[in-house]
């Protein structure tokens, strides 16, 4: 296999909705490169992408596929990724490396949410970006209102650089106003043949060919003047301004294509290949803390793995890119993030599935390697010298999350070592021991996303698990003042215990003032592990209760503020003051002490109002506005408190605080009511009083289970 070096790389990542045949795309590109003898269908389930079997039985993409094609004396890396919004995470992996995003658009259904999602992420890495129409030959395609569409979402820098002929059922020929020329396909597609523009499309091509010019050199003085000294631009001022407008994202240019019928594929590899820039000619890679790092050739070596596919009986997998330098089998590293050495025993090009031997690769470049001890997503592998870490990739917050048991007793072990592999190869699967709830939770982006998971650890790893409802991290505070007195008195024979405590509890609040009544001596503020707090104060005078026996009344407080009298949730923003007592010369101590306090504390809190707080989320949802009465209806069914909307490119935004019991499986109650065309984020905001009605459940149900325990 040939080396090839930086200049002559490129890395391209296709991204869109579910369905806009990206996976085709691809295998359109790896036939027309000589790389496979036959294209696949997803029918079939023979393509190079979408080569697991759970990709082959849903019959979309689910993981990123690494593939390569030799076009021109080019290397073109390709990352196919899925489409649906559950698997983003790999969307943003593949963006965090390649240096341009092939943009799928469906001829029938235009800009959808899967593309606006990726899209999110493309500004974020500032990738340059082509825009290719793809199903044209749909007797349903609409180029016009699509390109409309783009525009309207990703800006006024979508240009048209071909556009079809005879869409639909006949579609047979691209009329392409860069080069100023139309190819014509055969039947069932293939090499095309270079033809004039006809009489009647020449005067639409002559405008589109000026459009792109203008384009072009409208952010480029000099061409800008050449453009108008001589009305045009020549064939390399065109690439050369093309690649300057690329890497400014000056121009998003759209190509057409049916990549079922094996048509466009080969002209925007040309393009990648000639017009699309090399890896040196990007922006330095930022590291953590702070720096950047240039892609050099000849520089330090170090790579970031970007990628990590746990195979059980191959062992894990890292995919990674060469962002200095060159890496060769049997070079030695620092994985900077768990500081232990690794060495490269094997090095690969991937097509899919099949792996091609290879003894080094260049800066710029994508490869794989396998059975590094302890290199996973996210790391950065660098020959020993200075520190240096890649910025990490960062992945969006989860939406959904479950309960998850093994459904046979004893695989609990073997579930968390599979669990411990699933992270890895997927970032944006959390795994969440809980101890408050009693409960291991797996969170992920949608219902879709932990359906994978779940086959996943059934057929890759062999554990049966049953996902439930996951419980709610409810908290609970306290709406006014009261006060409590207990005595712990224990005498049965030797030393006995005596501790008697006087106590005020109060909701706490920052900034509220000591309490009038009491001689505050001392006052201690402590930050909950759960959020909020305890401030606690010392109000003892007259010697009543010995200042050594303080840190044993604040343990039981803690202890009961972890136990909650009401329902047994963690409690929070809560003051206490401890103004009287008794003790006994001999038979006080701290475990007495604890224990008055925990009782005390008890029946202060149930005289004072307690409510149980639930979390809040900030809830946002981008739809098309004739669905905005469909999903504001919904949201005020789940207590939603709608904060605002705005206009969203083509969309509506809706901002709302929701309660995160009313969230579980909101994802798929969205996709049901927008029939797939919304999307929907969701972050922490606040803790907030739950209605009575819901306590009182709370409460009853906090009973039963207590009663059954």
């Amino acid at each position: 296999m040939k080396v090839y070096d930086s200049l002559n790389i490129r890395n391209v990542a296709i991204i869109g909705h579910a369905g806009s045949g990206k996976t085709t795309f691809a295998e359109a590109m790896l036939f027309e490169a000589g790389m496979i003898n036959r294209r696949g269908t997803i029918e079939e389930k023979n393509t190079v992408s979408d080569n697991s079997e759970i990709e082959q039985d849903r019959g979309n993409s689910i993981f990123t596929t690494l593939m390569h094609i030799e076009w021109k004396d080019t290397k073109i890396n390709i990352l196919d990724t899925p489409g649906y919004a559950d698997f983003i995470g790999e969307v943003i992996s593949s963006l965090k490396v390649v240096d341009t995003a092939l943009i799928i658009l469906n001829a029938q259904h235009g800009v959808e949410v899967g593309t606006e999602i990726g899209w999110e992420y493309v500004k974020k890495y500032n990738t340059p970006s082509i825009f290719i129409v793809n199903q044209l030959d749909n007797e349903k395609a609409e180029f016009d209102k699509t390109v409309e569409q783009a525009k309207a979402t990703f800006g006024a820098n979508v240009v048209i650089v071909q556009y079809p002929l005879n869409q639909g059922d006949g579609f047979d020929a691209i009329v392409d106003v860069l080069n100023m020329v139309m190819y014509k396909y055969p039947a069932g597609g293939g090499k095309p043949e270079k033809v004039d523009i006809p009489d009647d499309q020449k005067e639409r091509a002559e405008q589109l060919h000026n459009d792109l010019v203008e384009s072009i050199a409208v952010n480029d003085e000099k061409l800008m003047e050449l453009f108008f000294e001589k009305g045009t631009l020549s064939e390399e001022e065109m690439t050369a301004g093309l690649k300057a407008a690329l890497l400014n994202h000056d121009i998003y240019p759209v190509f057409c294509a049916s990549s079922k019928q094996n048509m466009g594929a080969g002209r925007v590899m040309g393009f990648i290949s000639k017009v699309v820039p090399a890896p040196t000619e990007m922006p330095e890679q930022e590291l953590e803390g702070e720096g950047t790092l240039k892609l050099d050739p000849n520089g330090s070596t170090t790579l970031f793995v970007f990628k990590s596919i746990s195979e059980p009986h191959l062992g894990d997998m890292s995919i990674f890119k060469v962002c200095a330098g060159k890496v060769k089998i049997g070079d030695d590293f620092v994985n900077e993030e768990r500081r232990e050495n690794e060495r490269i025993n094997q090095l690969f090009l991937m097509d899919g599935k099949k792996r091609v031997n290879i003894d080094q690769l260049h800066a710029g470049d994508i490869g794989a390697t396998v059975k590094l001890k302890n290199t996973y997503s996210n790391n950065t592998l660098h020959i020993k010298g200075p520190s240096i870490a890649i910025k990490h990739i960062e992945y969006p917050e989860p939406i959904m999350s479950v309960g998850i048991v093994a459904e046979a007793k004893g695989e609990e072990e073997k579930l968390s070592t599979a669990l411990s592999h699933l992270k890895r190869e997927d970032p944006t699967l959390i795994v969440e021991q809980s101890q408050e709830l009693r409960q291991t939770l797996l969170h992920g982006q949608g219902e879709m996303h932990l359906a994978i998971a779940k086959t996943k650890l059934d057929q890759v790893y062999g554990v049966k698990v049953a996902y439930e409802d996951p419980k709610i991290s409810y908290r609970e505070t306290i709406h006014k003042s009261a006060k409590a007195t207990f005595r712990h008195k224990k005498q049965s024979g030797g030393a006995g215990q005596f501790a008697e405590v006087h106590m005020m509890v109060e909701p706490w609040h920052e900034g509220m003032a000591d309490p009038p009544d009491f001689n505050v001596r001392n006052t201690e503020e402590i930050d909950l592990d759960w959020g909020g707090k305890l401030v606690f104060l010392n109000c003892i005078v007259g010697g009543a209760i010995d200042n050594k026996y303080m840190n044993a009344i604040v343990k039981g407080l803690l202890e009961k503020m972890a136990d909650s009298p009401l329902t047994g949730y963690y409690v929070r923003d809560v003051r206490v003051s401890v103004y009287d007592g008794k003790m006994h010369p001999v038979d006080s101590n701290d475990i007495s002490f604890k224990l008055a306090s925990i009782r005390a504390f008890k029946d202060a809190f149930l005289q004072a109002d307690p409510r149980v707080m639930e979390p809040i989320y900030d809830v946002e949802v981008s739809i098309p506005d004739d669905l905005m009465g469909d999903v504001m209806s919904d949201l005020q069914t789940r207590r939603a408190i709608i904060s605002g909307t705005e206009a969203e490119g083509a969309n509506q935004k809706i901002m709302a605080k929701v309660p995160l019991a009313e969230l579980h499986k909101y994802s798929s109650a969205l996709r049901s009511i927008a029939q797939g065309r919304a999307k929907y984020s969701r972050k922490f905001a606040e803790y907030a009083m739950v209605p009575m009605e819901v306590q009182k459940k709370l409460m009853r149900t906090d009973e039963e289970e207590l009663q059954e325990a």
